[in-house]
């Protein structure tokens, strides 16, 4: 008993509450906007958020770094239900992107299921093989690449170019983070700035008119409400009976994808200032926690990879309601409604506390499992 107490006391002394402390408001917020907009709605987000707490400590009792040897499956494994999506997919607004479970009727989104997965073999690889002191080589940044392009090669096919490219910014963000060689950026850059037409040349006519959309002088319906919603919640927002636009139904998806528009109008200019100042202090305190993990690299990519998707999702998110950037379903981290996204989140957050928590020597015994007595 005297060692299962000092067990407790040492995992409290490690476990980072700070981390719940930023992400607890955004949850609760998600929950206030999403009963105003639709009690509906409200009671699947209320079970959403009871499933995410509770993945979220599944996730963080794994012993991970006892069990790393089983991360590269996870990673095939999931690279063949991204592969299985060109064969047995269900296609659902024109996109084929779902796997549906036998005899039960629901239907999976493995691009979803592939980040943690990605995160976590990035980790895996980069632990096996740290960086020298100036940074990866070429040979190592090609065998890299092959982990980052070949899902993002899948997930673009289906097509999914927004999830594709979150990939592809968080593998690479990741390794201009841990440390490459300045020349193979260099080499980059003006690979991608020569290859620009073909790729543009080569995108789906949907994707090709979102472009379009964004870049003329005047912007799509969606765009239009989004910004009337946010301009009329002026400094200090408006009462809910008075947030017109998202209570007579201008607002399209107020729940999701344009919450954050729904968010100015109840809260005005203040509101917005303080969320995008919650979502800043969130993702420097993750990126904190990677800095200072010096060689443990585990909690560097994790946190690295946490941190690059949450600033993805945000800004992009945002931009999009303001017209700054093409509309795209990319929703914002913990506040839109939705199991995936948000389930994903929780998922992430508690494997990265596990490797925080879990990350002392004394905390395993010589068979690598974790000691519990």
């Amino acid at each position: 008993m005297k060692h299962f107490l000092m067990f407790d006391r040492r995992i409290l002394t490690h476990f980072d509450f700070f981390l719940i402390l930023l992400i607890l408001p955004l949850i609760l917020t998600s929950l206030y906007l999403v009963n105003e907009i639709s009690p509906a709605l409200f009671r699947k987000q209320l079970l959403y958020t009871a499933i995410g707490f509770v993945i979220f400590f599944i996730f963080f009792l794994i012993p991970w770094r006892s069990i790393r040897w089983l991360i590269p499956i996870f990673y095939w494994l999931t690279i063949l239900l991204l592969l299985s999506v060109d064969i047995f997919g269900v296609t659902k607004l024109g996109a084929q992107r779902w796997l549906e479970i036998p005899f039960v009727g629901l239907t999976i989104q493995p691009s979803e299921l592939f980040k943690p997965a990605f995160i976590l073999m990035l980790g895996y690889l980069i632990h096996e093989k740290p960086p020298q002191p100036d940074g990866y080589s070429l040979k190592d940044f090609t065998k890299f690449s092959f982990y980052i392009l070949l899902p993002f090669i899948l997930i673009a096919k289906e097509p999914d170019l927004g999830t594709a490219l979150v990939l592809l910014i968080i593998g690479y963000g990741v390794l201009f983070l841990v440390g490459v060689k300045w020349k193979i950026w260099a080499g980059i850059a003006l690979t991608l700035a020569v290859a620009a037409p073909f790729l543009y040349g080569n995108l789906h006519d949907y994707q090709k008119k979102r472009i379009h959309d964004f870049l003329a002088e005047k912007p799509s319906y969606h765009v239009q409400q989004s910004i009337i919603a946010i301009g009329s919640g002026g400094m200090s927002g408006k009462p809910k009976e008075d947030a017109t636009q998202t209570q007579l139904k201008f607002l399209p998806i107020a729940s999701s994808d344009f919450i954050f528009a729904y968010f100015v109008e109840r809260f005005g200019f203040s509101g917005a200032a303080a969320l995008i100042l919650l979502y800043a202090l969130l993702i420097l305190h993750i990126l904190s926690l990677g800095i200072h993990a010096k060689e443990d690299y585990f909690i560097k990519v994790t946190a690295y990879g946490i941190a690059f998707l949450l600033f993805v999702y945000m800004s992009v998110n945002i931009l999009m309601t303001i017209g700054l950037a093409p509309v795209v379903g990319v929703p914002l981290p913990l506040l839109s409604h939705g199991g995936s996204n948000f389930i994903n989140f929780m998922l992430l957050f508690g494997i990265l506390e596990n490797f925080i928590a879990f990350r002392f020597n004394f905390l395993y015994n010589s068979g690598s499992k974790v000691n519990f007595l």
